[in-house]
């Protein structure tokens, strides 16, 4: 069997319901790897669980750089304020949409975080409408954008870095050279 085949052949599936999906993908697992996911010595773990229920959707490499602990996400939410001002929403279908679907960030992550930036007033939160308090637009201050040059240059560097390390090690896991012009999907 091909590498790349186990999620051509996942994706080719249809189902009708999640939970036909979330058994699907375990028996899908279980053929290819020869055991259920949960069991499995190197996917067992939390950060693999979504896998375990049935979305391909989710990358769990992409979400550890993205989460709380990764370091990625408020300078990346800086950056997007940095661009025009924006809403919470529209941040989180950003993301979405630039990790091409891997990773969704959810209210719980995004708004402590927006408000710690306000508390560093490295941004500012304003009301839409004040007495209904729906939408907060949220506009990058000076000093945020002065903090967000900092954190490029420590940032910056580090991830065009690693992103040529994972390169590399893709190739090694997928047996390919740089020649191979292999498309990871």
């Amino acid at each position: 069997m091909d590498r790349r085949d186990f999620w051509r052949s996942w994706r080719r599936r249809e189902f009708h319901k999640e939970r036909e999906r979330r058994h699907a993908w375990r028996e899908h697992f279980r053929e290819h790897m020869g055991t259920m996911p949960e069991h499995h010595w190197a996917f067992r773990g939390r950060r693999f669980r979504p896998w375990h229920q049935g979305r391909d959707a989710f990358n769990p490499f992409v979400a550890g750089l993205l989460s709380k602990g990764g370091g990625l996400l408020p300078a990346l939410v800086l950056s997007l304020l940095e661009q025009k001002p924006r809403y919470g929403n529209e941040i989180m279908d950003i993301i979405s949409e630039r990790t091409r679907g891997r990773w969704r960030s959810n209210p719980g992550a995004i708004y402590p975080l927006m408000t710690m930036l306000e508390e560093n007033e490295l941004i500012t939160g304003e009301w839409e409408d004040p007495e209904k308090r729906t939408v907060r637009m949220y506009r990058l201050t000076d000093r945020g954008r002065d903090e967000l040059k900092r954190m490029r240059t420590i940032i910056g560097p580090k991830l065009v870095e690693a992103a040529e390390i994972i390169s590399g090690l893709a190739r090694d896991l997928n047996g390919t050279t740089d020649d191979d012009n292999v498309t990871y999907v």
